[in-house]
């Protein structure tokens, strides 16, 4: 992935600059959530094979790409100051971006996430 295009609805935004990070770190975790977080699990007996952060791989600085934020900033009418929480509302949409920009390059349509490289050399794993 080299780049990624945000757009949210969250009222006003009363901070662009906190704004802007929080919708960026929501979107590097779905990254995270689409492309490579996953416990896995040992089939035999139930463990958890990856129960730290040095097995459990989510995104360093090297595998963000470029992440271009935007936003409506509509007051809402019903919330005190117009305003709604950003929160890590980034992460909401992003696992099916990802998902239906594979399927855009690729012809393969993965359901199961995380979208490994061998969910789409193989038929029969995730489709």
């Amino acid at each position: 992935m080299r780049r990624f295009l945000g757009s949210f609805d969250c009222g006003r935004i009363l901070n662009p600059k906190t704004a802007a990070s929080q919708f960026r770190g929501g979107v590097i975790m779905g990254l995270g959530l689409a492309l490579m977080e996953e416990t896995q699990v040992d089939p035999r007996n139930g463990r958890i094979m990856n129960p730290s952060l040095s097995e459990y791989h989510v995104p360093v600085h090297m595998d963000v790409p470029d992440i271009d934020v935007i936003w409506t900033d509509i007051p809402d009418p019903h919330a005190p100051m117009g305003a709604r929480g950003v929160g890590e509302i980034g992460i909401t949409g992003t696992g099916a971006a990802v998902a239906n920009a594979i399927y855009n390059a690729t012809g393969r349509r993965i359901r199961d996430l995380p979208i490994t490289l061998d969910k789409l050399l193989v038929p029969s794993l995730g489709s």
